[in-house]
Protein backbone atom coordinates (compact mmCIF):
# COMPACT_ATOMS: atom_id res chain seq x y z
CA UNK A 1 0.00 0.00 0.00
CA UNK A 2 1.52 3.80 -1.60
CA UNK A 3 1.43 5.98 1.73
CA UNK A 4 0.62 9.47 0.65
CA UNK A 5 1.59 12.79 2.98
CA UNK A 6 -0.66 15.89 2.70
CA UNK A 7 1.80 19.42 3.15
CA UNK A 8 -0.79 22.00 3.35
CA UNK A 9 -1.82 25.48 4.80
CA UNK A 10 -4.97 24.82 7.28
CA UNK A 11 -6.33 28.20 5.06
CA UNK A 12 -6.79 25.66 2.36
CA UNK A 13 -8.39 22.74 4.71
CA UNK A 14 -11.52 22.80 2.63
CA UNK A 15 -9.79 22.11 -0.49
CA UNK A 16 -7.72 19.37 0.87
CA UNK A 17 -11.24 17.59 1.83
CA UNK A 18 -12.62 17.70 -1.78
CA UNK A 19 -8.96 16.88 -2.73
CA UNK A 20 -9.15 13.63 -0.42
CA UNK A 21 -12.94 12.30 -1.77
CA UNK A 22 -11.83 12.77 -5.02
CA UNK A 23 -9.08 9.60 -4.13
CA UNK A 24 -11.94 7.80 -2.10
CA UNK A 25 -11.83 5.04 -4.38
CA UNK A 26 -7.94 4.44 -4.30
CA UNK A 27 -8.62 4.48 -0.78
CA UNK A 28 -12.03 1.64 -0.88
CA UNK A 29 -9.56 0.07 -2.96
CA UNK A 30 -6.71 -0.60 -0.43
CA UNK A 31 -4.25 1.05 -3.04
CA UNK A 32 -3.33 3.92 -0.86
CA UNK A 33 -3.61 5.40 2.81
CA UNK A 34 -3.42 9.12 3.16
CA UNK A 35 -1.95 10.79 6.15
CA UNK A 36 -1.98 14.62 6.99
CA UNK A 37 -2.00 16.77 10.66
CA UNK A 38 -5.46 16.15 11.56
CA UNK A 39 -4.76 12.58 12.79
CA UNK A 40 -2.60 13.37 15.26
CA UNK A 41 -3.75 11.87 18.67
CA UNK A 42 -4.54 13.84 21.68
CA UNK A 43 -0.81 14.33 24.21
CA UNK A 44 1.25 13.47 20.75
CA UNK A 45 4.25 15.47 20.29
CA UNK A 46 3.27 17.09 16.88
CA UNK A 47 6.75 17.82 15.38
CA UNK A 48 7.73 14.46 15.95
CA UNK A 49 4.46 12.69 14.43
CA UNK A 50 5.05 15.08 11.86
CA UNK A 51 8.53 14.47 10.78
CA UNK A 52 7.57 10.33 11.06
CA UNK A 53 4.73 10.30 8.74
CA UNK A 54 7.00 12.71 5.94
CA UNK A 55 9.80 9.93 6.40
CA UNK A 56 7.71 7.55 6.04
CA UNK A 57 5.61 8.30 3.05
CA UNK A 58 5.74 7.04 -0.24
CA UNK A 59 4.11 10.35 -2.19
CA UNK A 60 4.32 13.75 -0.86
CA UNK A 61 1.95 16.31 -2.13
CA UNK A 62 2.17 19.72 -1.76
CA UNK A 63 -0.57 21.74 -1.62
CA UNK A 64 0.51 24.80 -3.32
CA UNK A 65 -0.94 28.33 -2.39
CA UNK A 66 0.23 31.58 -1.22
CA UNK A 67 -0.15 30.90 2.35
CA UNK A 68 1.33 27.35 2.02
CA UNK A 69 4.18 29.70 0.56
CA UNK A 70 3.71 32.41 3.35
CA UNK A 71 3.57 29.40 6.35
CA UNK A 72 7.55 28.63 7.77
CA UNK A 73 6.23 25.54 8.50
CA UNK A 74 4.83 24.22 5.42
CA UNK A 75 7.83 25.89 2.86
CA UNK A 76 10.90 25.53 5.37
CA UNK A 77 10.35 22.84 7.30
CA UNK A 78 8.33 20.24 5.43
CA UNK A 79 8.72 21.19 1.84
CA UNK A 80 11.98 21.50 2.37
CA UNK A 81 12.69 18.13 3.61
CA UNK A 82 10.11 16.84 1.12
CA UNK A 83 12.56 17.95 -1.86
CA UNK A 84 15.61 16.57 0.05
CA UNK A 85 13.93 13.03 -0.35
CA UNK A 86 12.76 13.64 -3.83
CA UNK A 87 16.08 14.27 -4.88
CA UNK A 88 17.30 11.11 -2.69
CA UNK A 89 14.95 8.99 -4.89
CA UNK A 90 13.69 8.18 -1.67
CA UNK A 91 9.95 9.61 -2.26
CA UNK A 92 7.84 10.94 -4.87
CA UNK A 93 6.97 15.23 -4.63
CA UNK A 94 3.51 16.19 -6.51
CA UNK A 95 2.92 19.77 -6.65
CA UNK A 96 -0.24 20.03 -6.27
CA UNK A 97 -1.70 23.95 -7.11
CA UNK A 98 -4.44 24.53 -5.35
CA UNK A 99 -4.24 28.57 -5.64
CA UNK A 100 -2.68 31.09 -8.17
CA UNK A 101 0.67 32.34 -7.33
CA UNK A 102 4.28 32.78 -7.42
CA UNK A 103 5.33 29.47 -7.54
CA UNK A 104 7.60 28.04 -10.41
CA UNK A 105 10.94 29.48 -9.03
CA UNK A 106 10.13 27.57 -6.05
CA UNK A 107 12.52 24.22 -4.79
CA UNK A 108 9.61 22.38 -6.43
CA UNK A 109 9.18 24.06 -8.98
CA UNK A 110 10.73 21.96 -12.00
CA UNK A 111 8.49 18.95 -10.84
CA UNK A 112 5.83 18.64 -13.50
CA UNK A 113 2.54 20.09 -10.65
CA UNK A 114 -0.94 18.52 -11.08
CA UNK A 115 -3.47 19.26 -12.50
CA UNK A 116 -2.98 19.18 -15.99
CA UNK A 117 -0.71 21.86 -16.86
CA UNK A 118 -0.06 23.05 -13.58
CA UNK A 119 -3.15 25.29 -14.02
CA UNK A 120 -4.55 26.00 -10.48
CA UNK A 121 -7.38 24.01 -9.10
CA UNK A 122 -9.26 27.41 -8.41
CA UNK A 123 -9.24 28.17 -12.26
CA UNK A 124 -10.83 25.62 -13.41
CA UNK A 125 -14.82 26.16 -14.57
CA UNK A 126 -15.60 22.93 -12.66
CA UNK A 127 -13.22 22.33 -9.47
CA UNK A 128 -14.46 18.13 -9.46
CA UNK A 129 -12.48 17.96 -13.02
CA UNK A 130 -9.50 19.68 -11.44
CA UNK A 131 -9.54 16.85 -8.41
CA UNK A 132 -10.27 14.26 -10.53
CA UNK A 133 -7.29 14.72 -12.86
CA UNK A 134 -5.20 15.06 -9.36
CA UNK A 135 -6.70 11.76 -8.27
CA UNK A 136 -6.12 10.32 -11.97
CA UNK A 137 -2.50 11.27 -11.91
CA UNK A 138 -1.79 9.83 -8.13
CA UNK A 139 -3.70 6.43 -9.59
CA UNK A 140 -0.75 5.91 -12.22
CA UNK A 141 1.73 7.19 -9.90
CA UNK A 142 0.40 4.51 -7.44
CA UNK A 143 1.47 1.38 -9.80
CA UNK A 144 5.00 2.50 -9.63
CA UNK A 145 6.48 2.89 -5.81
CA UNK A 146 9.47 5.40 -5.78
CA UNK A 147 10.40 4.10 -2.37
CA UNK A 148 11.00 0.59 -0.30
CA UNK A 149 11.26 2.49 3.06
CA UNK A 150 9.53 0.83 5.60
CA UNK A 151 7.00 3.05 7.86
CA UNK A 152 8.38 4.77 10.61
CA UNK A 153 5.95 4.23 13.81
CA UNK A 154 5.24 8.14 14.98
CA UNK A 155 6.39 6.71 18.77
CA UNK A 156 9.76 5.93 17.21
CA UNK A 157 10.52 8.98 15.45
CA UNK A 158 13.51 10.98 16.97
CA UNK A 159 12.56 13.43 19.39
CA UNK A 160 12.61 17.81 18.30
CA UNK A 161 12.89 20.74 19.73
CA UNK A 162 9.18 22.99 19.21
CA UNK A 163 9.18 24.86 15.86
CA UNK A 164 6.85 28.44 15.91
CA UNK A 165 4.55 27.67 12.97
CA UNK A 166 2.28 30.39 11.53
CA UNK A 167 -1.23 30.31 11.47
CA UNK A 168 -3.09 27.71 9.57
CA UNK A 169 0.10 25.43 9.42
CA UNK A 170 0.24 22.48 10.52
CA UNK A 171 1.64 23.11 13.83
CA UNK A 172 -1.74 24.32 14.33
CA UNK A 173 -3.22 20.52 14.47
CA UNK A 174 -6.32 19.54 16.49
CA UNK A 175 -6.36 16.57 18.47
CA UNK A 176 -7.84 13.24 17.64
CA UNK A 177 -7.99 10.20 19.39
CA UNK A 178 -4.75 8.96 20.49
CA UNK A 179 -2.74 5.95 19.69
CA UNK A 180 -5.43 4.02 18.08
CA UNK A 181 -6.29 2.75 14.60
CA UNK A 182 -8.81 4.92 12.57
CA UNK A 183 -9.72 6.13 9.60
CA UNK A 184 -8.62 8.68 7.49
CA UNK A 185 -12.24 9.43 6.17
CA UNK A 186 -13.04 12.32 8.56
CA UNK A 187 -14.33 15.12 6.19
CA UNK A 188 -17.91 16.25 7.88
CA UNK A 189 -20.59 18.30 5.68
CA UNK A 190 -19.51 22.32 5.90
CA UNK A 191 -22.40 24.44 7.04
CA UNK A 192 -22.76 27.74 5.70
CA UNK A 193 -24.54 30.13 6.89
CA UNK A 194 -26.90 32.84 4.92
CA UNK A 195 -23.85 35.54 5.28
CA UNK A 196 -21.47 33.04 3.81
CA UNK A 197 -23.51 32.89 0.63
CA UNK A 198 -24.33 36.37 0.16
CA UNK A 199 -20.53 36.59 0.49
CA UNK A 200 -19.74 34.30 -2.27
CA UNK A 201 -22.38 35.76 -4.30
CA UNK A 202 -20.86 38.77 -4.33
CA UNK A 203 -16.85 38.04 -4.64
CA UNK A 204 -18.25 36.27 -7.48
CA UNK A 205 -19.91 39.02 -9.22
CA UNK A 206 -16.58 41.15 -8.34
CA UNK A 207 -14.43 38.45 -9.72
CA UNK A 208 -16.78 38.37 -12.98
CA UNK A 209 -16.30 42.48 -13.13
CA UNK A 210 -12.32 41.92 -13.30
CA UNK A 211 -12.49 39.28 -15.79
CA UNK A 212 -14.63 40.84 -18.31
CA UNK A 213 -12.68 44.11 -17.57
CA UNK A 214 -9.39 42.42 -18.44
CA UNK A 215 -10.89 39.91 -21.33
CA UNK A 216 -12.20 43.75 -22.96
CA UNK A 217 -8.95 44.82 -22.52
CA UNK A 218 -6.76 42.31 -24.26
CA UNK A 219 -9.27 41.81 -27.02
CA UNK A 220 -9.12 45.28 -27.57
CA UNK A 221 -4.92 45.15 -27.57
CA UNK A 222 -5.45 42.59 -30.63
CA UNK A 223 -8.05 43.75 -32.38
CA UNK A 224 -7.29 47.65 -33.44
CA UNK A 225 -10.71 47.87 -35.00
CA UNK A 226 -12.65 47.30 -32.00
CA UNK A 227 -13.54 49.48 -29.14
CA UNK A 228 -15.00 48.70 -25.68
CA UNK A 229 -16.93 49.97 -23.20
CA UNK A 230 -16.92 48.52 -19.23
CA UNK A 231 -18.85 49.99 -16.71
CA UNK A 232 -19.57 49.06 -13.42
CA UNK A 233 -22.64 51.46 -12.62
CA UNK A 234 -22.83 50.27 -8.67
CA UNK A 235 -21.56 46.96 -6.25
CA UNK A 236 -24.64 44.88 -7.89
CA UNK A 237 -24.68 45.57 -11.79
CA UNK A 238 -22.30 46.21 -14.37
CA UNK A 239 -22.70 46.95 -18.36
CA UNK A 240 -20.12 45.62 -21.03
CA UNK A 241 -20.54 46.66 -24.74
CA UNK A 242 -18.37 45.84 -27.66
CA UNK A 243 -17.75 48.16 -30.67
CA UNK A 244 -16.46 47.13 -34.44
CA UNK A 245 -15.39 50.28 -36.43
CA UNK A 246 -17.90 52.09 -34.17
CA UNK A 247 -21.32 49.57 -34.52
CA UNK A 248 -22.34 47.81 -31.51
CA UNK A 249 -21.72 43.91 -32.04
CA UNK A 250 -22.26 42.73 -28.72
CA UNK A 251 -23.50 43.90 -25.31
CA UNK A 252 -24.92 42.88 -21.96
CA UNK A 253 -25.63 43.71 -18.68
CA UNK A 254 -24.70 41.47 -15.39
CA UNK A 255 -26.45 42.05 -11.66
CA UNK A 256 -26.66 40.72 -8.19
CA UNK A 257 -30.58 39.60 -8.06
CA UNK A 258 -32.58 37.11 -6.05
CA UNK A 259 -36.15 37.87 -7.65
CA UNK A 260 -37.54 37.77 -3.88
CA UNK A 261 -35.29 34.67 -3.19
CA UNK A 262 -31.64 34.29 -2.29
CA UNK A 263 -29.57 36.63 -4.43
CA UNK A 264 -27.98 34.86 -7.80
CA UNK A 265 -26.44 36.71 -10.79
CA UNK A 266 -28.53 36.91 -13.69
CA UNK A 267 -26.95 37.91 -17.30
CA UNK A 268 -29.11 39.91 -19.82
CA UNK A 269 -27.80 40.45 -23.23
CA UNK A 270 -29.49 44.11 -23.40
CA UNK A 271 -27.37 46.94 -21.13
CA UNK A 272 -30.89 48.51 -20.73
CA UNK A 273 -32.56 45.41 -19.47
CA UNK A 274 -34.87 46.34 -16.29
CA UNK A 275 -34.20 44.76 -12.97
CA UNK A 276 -36.85 41.70 -13.29
CA UNK A 277 -35.89 40.33 -16.62
CA UNK A 278 -32.86 38.23 -17.98
CA UNK A 279 -31.33 35.87 -20.70
CA UNK A 280 -29.77 33.30 -17.67
CA UNK A 281 -29.94 33.70 -13.96
CA UNK A 282 -26.83 31.47 -12.06
CA UNK A 283 -27.73 30.45 -8.23
CA UNK A 284 -25.80 28.94 -5.43
CA UNK A 285 -24.97 25.14 -5.40
CA UNK A 286 -23.86 23.65 -2.22
CA UNK A 287 -21.98 20.64 -1.75
CA UNK A 288 -20.76 19.17 1.24
CA UNK A 289 -17.45 20.94 0.73
CA UNK A 290 -18.15 23.78 -1.09
CA UNK A 291 -20.33 26.42 -2.63
CA UNK A 292 -20.36 26.82 -6.51
CA UNK A 293 -22.75 28.81 -8.91
CA UNK A 294 -24.87 26.38 -11.58
CA UNK A 295 -27.20 27.57 -14.51
CA UNK A 296 -30.97 27.56 -13.29
CA UNK A 297 -31.68 27.79 -17.38
CA UNK A 298 -28.69 26.67 -19.46
CA UNK A 299 -29.53 28.67 -22.95
CA UNK A 300 -26.54 28.88 -25.10
CA UNK A 301 -24.48 26.41 -22.83
CA UNK A 302 -21.94 23.72 -23.45
CA UNK A 303 -22.59 20.04 -22.51
CA UNK A 304 -19.85 20.78 -20.18
CA UNK A 305 -21.27 23.64 -18.17
CA UNK A 306 -24.62 22.89 -18.34
CA UNK A 307 -25.07 21.06 -15.54
CA UNK A 308 -21.55 21.64 -13.53
CA UNK A 309 -20.97 23.11 -10.42
CA UNK A 310 -19.08 26.37 -11.66
CA UNK A 311 -15.84 28.29 -10.08
CA UNK A 312 -15.96 31.59 -10.19
CA UNK A 313 -13.32 31.60 -13.23
CA UNK A 314 -16.15 29.55 -15.09
CA UNK A 315 -18.58 31.50 -14.20
CA UNK A 316 -17.12 34.50 -15.25
CA UNK A 317 -16.13 32.24 -18.42
CA UNK A 318 -19.74 30.59 -19.30
CA UNK A 319 -20.74 34.56 -19.55
CA UNK A 320 -18.31 35.98 -21.62
CA UNK A 321 -18.78 32.89 -23.81
CA UNK A 322 -22.10 34.39 -23.98
CA UNK A 323 -21.32 37.97 -24.23
CA UNK A 324 -18.98 37.04 -27.25
CA UNK A 325 -20.69 34.96 -29.10
CA UNK A 326 -22.61 37.12 -31.24
CA UNK A 327 -19.05 39.24 -32.13
CA UNK A 328 -17.68 36.07 -33.43
CA UNK A 329 -20.60 35.32 -35.83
Amino acid sequence: MTTLFFSYSHKDEALRNELEAHLGLLLQQGHIEVWHDRRIGAGDEIDTAIDAQLEAADIILLLISSDFIKSTYCYSKEMQRAVERHEAGEARVVPVILRPCDWHSAPFGTLLAVPRDGRAVTLWPNQDEAFADVAAQIRRLVGTPTSTKKAVPAARAPARLPVAADEGSAMNAVAGAASLPRSSNLRLKQEFTERDRHQFVRATFEYICRFFQGSLQELQARNPQLESNFEQVDSRRMAAMLYRNGKTIAQCSIRIDGFGREDGIAYSTDTSTERGSYNELLSIDVTDQAMHMKSSMSMGWSAGQRDANLSQEGTAEALWGMFIRNAQI
